[in-house]
């Protein structure tokens, strides 16, 4: 259901997706465990998408606990020079010794407060993702290019506005043609036997739609290894295999042609206006494509929707109402004006979305 392509020409639509969409991956690097296409291939036909979690007793304000920031707290860290893929600010930070992390940042950057919501959404309802920790960053030695909003002396420079990236604990699985993987390689899941693998797959599936994730090119995934002492070397046989989102930063919007932020991202009139489904009696998603995406109006089997409503009815209005707060989702300028959102609209959009899946029978 998730894809009508036969195996044979499956792989190759694949590949032809890693070519087209991976511009800008970072290169294997020089030692790092690279598999063959063939294992990467059984790699993934053995991956997972979810794991269990108690999602009525999720903390969306605290996040994920591991390498967690408060909510707000200030972080002073030391500026690296550092280059990364997308046009949207960021800046390369040491906190401490050893803990160099990625710092999002800017009151007008809608990937700072979409980051943070996609992230813990994910991680509240058993999928993977980076999580995002919204603060205040004190960044010492940043150059004039980086700008803040305020300089506080001796030169420290001041966001306001700005978010943390942890990487879920894992090792990177990477191939020769590079690391991440296009979303119809989620066809491979359960192909020897797997009925649970394909309904976990079509559950992530729409739930991208739901979220209107727009750039969702090949390496805004990540394939990994679970646990942080996986063996680079022994990855071809890795025992946890786990796919997930990376790169979240276009979504609460609008999917579109080309990634536009004033449309994709924390956009409420955008997303509380996109119908869910672009034909609901086959169950086709209304995600749009993107110039660069791996993944439009896909098909979703009814195992897998019903799989995503039981998770998102799981929700709690308290804990919607934590998730559009600490992501500061009424603190973002609307584009085009000086006005604000509120959270209670955010949190009425979010459920008449989570009532469209909830209200429609897929074919099985």
């Amino acid at each position: 259901m998730f894809m009508k392509v036969c195996a044979a020409t499956l792989s190759a639509v694949a590949m032809a997706f890693v070519g087209a969409h991976a511009q800008g991956r970072a290169a294997v690097e020089s030692g790092k465990a690279s598999l063959k296409s063939a294992e990467r291939l059984d790699v993934i036909r053995r991956a997972e998408v979810w794991q269990p979690l108690d999602v009525a007793s999720v903390d969306m304000k605290a996040g994920p606990a591991k390498g967690a920031f408060a909510p707000g707290e200030t972080v002073t860290c030391d500026y690296v020079k550092e280059q990364f893929t997308g046009a949207t600010p960021k800046f390369g930070c040491v906190i401490g010794k050893d803990d160099r992390v990625k710092v999002r940042y800017g009151v007008d950057n809608g990937e700072v407060y979409a980051g943070v919501a996609t992230t813990r959404l994910l991680w509240a309802l058993g999928f993977g993702a980076d999580p995002l920790y919204p603060v205040h960053v004190v960044c010492r030695g940043c150059p004039k290019q980086v700008h803040g909003d305020a300089a506080t002396g001796a030169g420290e420079t001041r966001f306001d506005v700005a978010a943390i990236e942890r990487k879920m604990p894992g090792v990177d699985i990477e191939s020769d043609q590079g690391p991440g993987w296009a979303w119809p390689e989620l066809a491979y899941l359960g192909t020897a036997n797997s009925a649970t693998q394909r309904m976990h797959r079509d559950a992530l599936t729409l739930l991208a739609v739901f979220l209107q994730h727009s750039d969702n090119k090949f390496n805004q995934q990540r394939l990994i290894c679970l646990g942080e002492h996986a063996a680079k070397h022994e990855l071809a046989t890795c025992a946890e295999p786990f796919m997930m989102i990376h790169d979240v930063g276009q979504t609460f919007g609008r999917a579109n042609l080309f990634n536009r932020s004033s449309v994709g991202s924390v956009n409420l009139e955008m997303w509380a206006h996109t119908p869910l489904w672009k034909d609901p009696k086959r169950c086709i998603g209304n995600l749009a494509t993107a110039q660069t995406g791996t993944l439009s109006d896909p098909q979703i089997s009814e195992a897998g929707r019903k799989f995503l409503a039981d998770l998102l009815t799981q929700l709690s209005d308290a804990q919607l109402l934590d998730l559009f707060t600490v992501a500061r989702f009424a603190d973002k300028p609307v584009h085009g004006g000086t006005g604000r959102t509120t959270v209670d609209a955010w949190v009425s959009a979010f459920k008449h979305k989570r009532d469209e899946i909830t209200g429609v029978t897929c074919p099985s």
